[in-house]
């Protein structure tokens, strides 16, 4: 891989920076520092405005009515005109995923998984539900190797499990709903039929992630109309997705899994020799279960449990906890290596033992307590640790992608939703059933092909998940927060609690802010550029292999939050400059 020297020779080392990988957007973004002749940099003017200033690239959404925020600034209105119309925040909820998975099909849709966690101000309660979705009950290793698989291609049927999303809509709205269903999915059920103009991020995303299905009819005849990418600005419709929305819309989850749908996928999974039945779709269930949590300086964290790598998340925290990141600072090389770190030891763990804990018993409780925390703790030095991963798991987690979206909506009763879907890769296994709009995610492709592994592929078995959405609660304030991108997620999560409790960032700067994206073996880090100088040369010094990418990029991944403060009786709302969306009120009424 080619190398550039990011400093001149005349300093004590050379920091040598990786081009950032061809996946991501590679221009430089605006504020981006610009090389001069002979060495050194300048930054644009613009970047040191006359005081005062501030660190976040816009302000927070505030309201004392309730808040959307996405990654589509079309889903998150839709979503807060549900709320105008006296829906609540799962209402909300519901209406932003399903207007998402109309504009970003890439990232997500009916065809992916969600997980959700609720916080009830009424019962003063958090409430989760896992929607992921399990492998065909016939699908084992040996069932594979018998057809002559000893991988998994993560573009085929194999890599196909059942959806979770729609049975975890009807879940979650028949616990929690106000209005009908229908009145929930009308929205995107219109943006599916009249078309949208596409944005700017998600053009790019097509023409990177979708023009290499071109070759599949049924892909091509609905997300490449013209034989190639919708550009920026371009009209977009889908009117097969605007008839399954309409059928889930007028019988519920029963259209998905019992229907005409669950029809079309298994049609599909028999044409190319696959595994699926229809009794694969109609046993399944989601699952309600109870968060995890831990304690951070005061604040309690909750994420979801395993089979999702939530806990890596707590566990970082339980370490970072140890040391005083808010005497050194947001911008301090001693808090970013000991994030890093405590990244590696917490990420080690949970890839070590994490899988479905219907198929193995995990040891969750132990995980995340603050004495393991201790112990693992002892082990990190002034050094990066460049070695904790076990080795024989590297070909796997590679498999595991991050398409994903990530939102969060808060009502005006104080109830707050932290959700996520994913079609796990980047238009999952490029696979669309017949006439329905939609492709199937690849979250199987995570399975271990090997035997007794807690994420080897079994029958009726969800795998590893990479999705989890989050939330943070202090005395009169609760806040829903998430940051997708694969394994990505439990780090930034990490990196946003010690944003908000460390380094006192409201909740949008603590969005914007600089962050890391670790790898799950070696010494490479991905980090943004907003960082002094002198941190990314006493990094390099201590062994950390830095891979400077742009600020904003989206290799950090995109996310959304929301808060609500009891004392206050108002909500607030940030979403990721990362994205094209953004945290649209509840309008008031009059």
């Amino acid at each position: 891989m080619p190398l550039r020297i990011l400093y001149p020779g005349i300093l004590s080392f050379l920091l040598l920076v990786h081009t950032a990988q061809a996946q991501f957007n590679s221009a430089p973004a605006e504020g981006v520092p610009t090389p001069i002749a002979g060495g050194g940099f300048v930054r644009d003017s613009r970047q040191h405005p006359a005081e005062p200033s501030r660190d976040n690239a816009f302000s927070m959404t505030t309201n004392r009515y309730g808040i959307a925020a996405t990654l589509q600034t079309l889903a998150s209105q839709a979503s807060a005109t549900i709320l105008s119309k006296g829906g609540n925040a799962v209402d909300a909820a519901i209406a932003a995923n399903a207007a998402v998975g109309v504009i970003e099909p890439m990232m997500n849709g009916i065809g992916g998984d969600l997980f959700a966690i609720v916080w009830d101000p009424k019962e003063k309660k958090m409430y989760a539900i896992n929607a992921s979705g399990w492998s065909a009950k016939v699908e084992t290793i040996e069932a594979m190797k018998a057809k002559g698989l000893t991988t998994m291609d993560d573009s085929s049927i194999y890599a196909v499990t059942v959806p979770g999303a729609v049975a975890g809509w009807e879940s979650l709205h028949a616990k929690f709903g106000k209005l009908p269903l229908a009145v929930d999915l009308a929205p995107a059920i219109a943006l599916a039929e009249n078309g949208f103009p596409v944005t700017e991020t998600d053009s790019d995303n097509w023409a990177q992630y979708g023009v290499r299905f071109k070759d599949r009819a049924a892909f091509a005849s609905v997300f490449l109309p013209d034989g190639t990418y919708p550009r920026v600005g371009q009209i977009f419709r889908n009117p097969d997705l605007a008839n399954s929305l309409r059928q889930i819309a007028k019988n519920g989850a029963d259209a998905f899994y019992r229907g005409p749908i669950a029809d079309a996928i298994v049609r599909l999974s028999d044409q190319n020799n696959g595994f699926l039945t229809k009794a694969d779709f109609a046993d399944y269930k989601p699952e309600w279960v109870e968060p995890v949590s831990t304690t951070y300086h005061g604040w309690r964290i909750y994420q979801t449990p395993p089979n999702t790598q939530g806990i890596a998340a707590l566990s970082m925290l339980n370490v970072m906890e140890l040391y005083p990141l808010r005497e050194w600072g947001h911008d301090s090389p001693k808090t970013l290596h000991i994030e890093m770190e405590a990244k590696a030891l917490a990420y080690s763990d949970m890839l070590h033992y994490v899988g479905d804990p219907h198929t193995g018993n995990i040891p969750t409780q132990k995980l995340i307590s603050k004495e393991l925390a201790k112990e693992r703790a002892k082990g990190i030095t002034e050094k990066a640790n460049c070695s904790v991963l076990p080795s024989d798991r590297k070909e796997q987690l590679d498999k595991l992608q991050s398409d994903t979206t990530y939102l969060a909506t808060v009502d005006r009763d104080g109830m707050v939703v932290s959700f996520i879907q994913s079609n796990a890769g980047s238009f999952g296994a490029g696979l669309v059933p017949e006439h329905t709009g939609f492709v199937l995610q690849n979250r199987g492709s995570g399975f271990y092909m090997e035997p007794g592994q807690p994420n080897s592929l079994a029958g009726h078995k969800r795998p590893l998940h990479t999705i989890i959405p989050a939330m943070m609660q202090k005395d009169d304030k609760t806040i829903g927060f998430g940051i997708m991108s694969g394994f990505n997620q439990a780090q930034a999560h990490a990196q946003f609690v010690a944003n908000v409790v460390d380094f006192d960032m409201n909740i949008q700067a603590s969005m914007d802010a600089a962050r890391f994206n670790k790898g799950n073996s070696g010494c490479a880090v991905n980090l943004e550029d907003g960082y002094p100088r002198v941190v990314l040369e006493q990094l390099a010094s201590q062994g950390h292999q830095i891979n400077l990418v742009p600020r904003y990029s989206q290799v950090m991944g995109r996310g959304n939050a929301v808060m609500h403060d009891d004392t206050l009786g108002v909500n607030f709302g940030a979403s990721d400059p990362r994205a094209d969306g953004q945290a649209i009120p509840e309008q008031p009424p009059y």
